[in-house]
């Protein structure tokens, strides 16, 4: 079966692999029909990602058709299925806490372990969820999604807060998305006019603020000078997270959904004045998948006005290599397999 392999930064190709074994109990073969392309698979591609060995098959945001299970297994082969892939042990302390998400041995699908950019990989059962009347598209959009719902239900947090999203990539629209579903009163931060500018014109979110030296003094100025209840940040840049301590509210909360290869630091007294909650945010649980799939299908999310480019299997090395440092009009790029 054809997989698109990232043989070394920089370098996609396209390999011819055997087809995988029959699916042992607790297994099944996947006949992949959709793949987003994430924020993820342009790091590696970059060399960028701090948790993975290369060469790799990319690809974890993934739609299909269960094509084969064992035989002791109750889906059945035919079930449109959106896959969940993030494989935890079921062993460690963090999966006996009911948190999978940060399994102590975590197998992400396309970044610890080859992953969905291929014809049909094999996953557990446990990770598939029914994709129901979703079209293969949009089902495979639902990984992404979840992310941002995880981190809005890790806050905690109360209807009519205030929460500014920063990083306006499609983590951040996610986080803006959920939070706005949650009943928080959102204000969005980003270095770039065009995606502020989208959030704005097209997805409906009113207060936006481009990054420049009087953004900060502008923010606070929104909140009469006090600052945001719960603060999500989706940058990826250490230098940004340590510049949003100073705007989260007395009695806020601050949610890292980004992970950066690095030290963070910040000022202790400003932290503890505040009694700042610090809250890392790190993939996503069944809850969240079901609660995405719930808000799609109720028209919350807007995956039209979200999915702008998409692309084929064959031509996935040119299409990355491309969006990889292209990425004007770019949100979600999906890949029709």
């Amino acid at each position: 079966m054809k997989n698109i392999v990232c043989i070394t930064p920089g370098k996609l190709v396209i390999e011819d692999r055997a087809a995988p074994p029959p699916p042992a109990s607790g297994w099944a073969t996947i006949q992949i029909k959709s793949v987003g392309i994430c924020g993820t698979d342009y790091h590696i591609y970059e060399g960028k990602h701090p948790f993975l060995n290369y060469p790799r098959v990319m690809g974890h945001e993934l739609s299909g058709i269960v094509k084969a299970v064992a035989a002791d297994e109750t889906i059945t082969p035919g079930t449109p299925v959106i896959v969940n892939p993030y494989i935890s042990c079921g062993k460690c302390h963090a999966c006996q806490k009911g948190k999978p998400n940060c399994c102590m041995a975590i197998e992400v699908l396309g970044v610890h372990r080859d992953g969905g950019m291929c014809e049909a990989p094999n996953v557990p059962t446990a990770n598939l969820y029914p994709a129901g009347n979703l079209s293969f598209r949009d089902a495979s959009m639902v990984e992404f999604l979840a992310i941002g719902a995880h981190a809005v239900r890790r806050a905690n947090s109360t209807k009519g807060s205030r929460a500014l999203i920063v990083g306006v990539g499609p983590i951040g629209i996610g986080a803006a998305i959920f939070a706005r579903i949650a009943g928080l009163d959102v204000t969005l931060l980003d270095e770039s006019a065009e995606r502020l500018a989208f959030a704005r014109d097209e997805l409906g979110f009113a207060v936006t603020k481009q990054v420049s030296p009087d953004s900060h003094a502008e923010l606070l100025a929104l909140t009469d000078g006090n600052g945001f209840d719960f603060l999500f940040d989706a940058t990826g840049n250490a230098k940004a997270i340590e510049a949003g301590f100073s705007l989260v509210a007395h009695g806020g909360s601050y949610v890292l959904i980004s992970v950066v290869k690095g030290t963070i630091t910040f000022s202790d007294p400003e932290f503890h004045k505040r009694e700042m909650t610090l809250i890392g945010s790190r993939n996503a649980t069944k809850v969240d998948f079901e609660h995405v799939i719930a808000a799609i299908s109720a028209g919350k999310v807007p995956l039209d006005k979200l999915a702008t480019h998409k692309t084929t299997l064959a031509e996935v090395p040119k299409a990355i290599a491309l969006w990889t440092y292209d990425k004007k009009g770019l949100i979600k790029g999906t890949i029709e397999v």
